[in-house]
């Protein structure tokens, strides 16, 4: 499906297995990555999360106020004022109260090219959240407030969605990404600030409840293969598996059904990993019969109304955060070494790759953009997915060659089936985890700079 206004129109949407040529994917340059675990290649990915008692105290507040606890959060204090909003996806005007907080602001350890913002919040029904974006450039001026996301756990109120059009002529917001048009030119983003909005019914005293609010930067050159890396320890993890092609046809309204579904899909066979699931009354409105309704559930919940897809990176992360005591964020990794680190921990990732057919062998399909699941990694160094792209669930584990699996997954640049120059994702990924991480756990998330 075509897009014109979202540089990753396809970049979620894999073919169906045994597909031919790959699908155009966007314009080239898209996102860079690191290649290494080496400390000049972490200088090249910045991570920066508000999720503190102290953090959200720092900030600026117009009506909301620090919540203490075990999950310190953000929440409506007094509203700051009331507006009416058109929901662009309804037509429908409603007035909401609000109150805002924006960081404080944080100075990447690289000046970026691109930022990506993630957060995890409660949404209860009659509340919903805005997130923005403002920077501030290498030659001294600033970006406008761009909107990042509006986003609510579900669809009654408001309808979830990135927003298109925002430019400033310097840098351009594609769907869920802030991106510099020009890279070459040496212009940089050297600073930002995060400002969140909540809404609740007028007359109320629902409040969204904000956990976690923050943002990787990055600016990494770009390149059509990236270093290989030594195979570290053999271990696989015990994730569901799931295929999205078990529900092609199914509710064609989010994303054309299952077989555009590997980001849901994906982020479903981690959350249940962890040992949260969807309840009864959550599936009550999917139709009788269907195999594995919760990959419906998480399709319809992480569906962008602007966007036209399921495979929008932070409303995934935010639905994963939906679940009981779930941390979710999106983020760079530069090498295989910091996913294998984060396995041998055992916490799986959903990576974001494209390749064309023939070049991941194993796969039978090429794709612009699919998500998988990484699960382990064989004695040889080799990569265990759990492959969403598979004809039924019993076939989704899949072991993909060490050497063709990163560099698909980490270069930024990549020649389609047709000989033309296309974007690669750069190491983009999803991790999910706990509250309560163990030690082990704990350790590589603050080695990579998420807790």
């Amino acid at each position: 499906m075509t897009r014109p206004t979202s540089r990753r129109t396809v970049l979620t949407a894999a073919l169906a297995a045994g597909a031919g040529a790959v699908a155009s994917a966007g314009p080239a340059g898209a996102a860079p990555s690191r290649t290494s675990s080496s400390p000049a290649a972490a200088s090249l990915v910045d991570n920066r999360f508000w999720t503190t008692y102290s953090d959200w105290r720092c900030g600026s507040s117009a009506g909301t106020r620090a919540v203490p606890g075990r999950r310190p959060g953000l929440v409506i204090s007094a509203p700051a004022g009331s507006t009416d909003h058109t929901d662009p996806h309804t037509g429908t005007t409603a007035t909401w109260e609000y109150a805002s907080w924006t960081s404080t602001v944080h100075r990447p350890a690289v000046p970026a090219t691109e930022v990506i913002a993630s957060w995890n919040a409660a949404t209860p029904e009659g509340t919903w959240i805005q997130v923005e974006l403002r920077g501030s450039y290498s030659d001294g001026t600033d970006t406008p407030w761009y909107v990042m996301g509006r986003w609510a756990s579900a669809d009654t109120d408001v309808r979830r969605t990135s927003v298109d059009d925002q430019t400033d002529g310097r840098s351009t917001v594609w769907t869920d990404t802030f991106s510099l048009d020009d890279a070459a030119s040496g212009l940089r983003l050297v600073s930002y600030r995060l400002r969140l909005t909540l809404y609740r019914t007028p007359g109320t005293r629902l409040t969204p409840t904000v956990h976690r609010v923050g943002a990787m930067a990055s600016d990494v050159p770009d390149r059509f293969t990236v270093p290989a890396t030594t195979p570290g320890a053999a271990r696989e993890l015990a994730v569901p598996r799931y295929s999205q092609n078990v529900h092609v046809g199914e509710y064609p309204e989010y994303d054309n059904g299952g077989e555009a579904w590997c980001s849901p899909t994906s982020s479903q066979m981690i959350i249940e990993y962890w040992g949260r699931t969807p309840t009864p009354e959550d599936l009550s409105w999917v139709k009788p019969g269907l195999a594995d309704p919760q990959i419906c559930h998480a399709a319809r919940y992480t569906f962008d109304y602007q966007y036209e897809g399921c495979g929008n990176w932070p409303f995934n992360a935010a639905y994963a955060a939906t679940y009981e005591d779930m941390n979710a964020v999106i983020t760079r990794l530069g090498s295989l070494t910091d996913l294998e680190q984060l396995v041998a921990a055992g916490i799986p990732v959903i990576t974001s790759q494209s390749f064309f057919k023939g070049e991941l062998t194993g796969a039978g399909y090429g794709t612009s953009g699919h998500l998988m699941t990484v699960i382990g990694f064989t004695a040889d160094g080799d990569v265990i997915a759990n492959d969403p792209a598979s004809p039924s669930n019993d076939a989704v584990r899949r072991v993909y060659q060490r050497r063709e699996w990163e560099n698909v997954w980490l270069r930024t640049k990549r020649y389609d089936a047709n000989g033309a120059v296309r974007g690669g994702t750069g190491g983009v990924c999803y991790i999910y985890w706990p509250a309560d991480p163990s030690a082990a756990q704990r350790r590589v998330l603050r080695s990579l700079g998420l807790t």
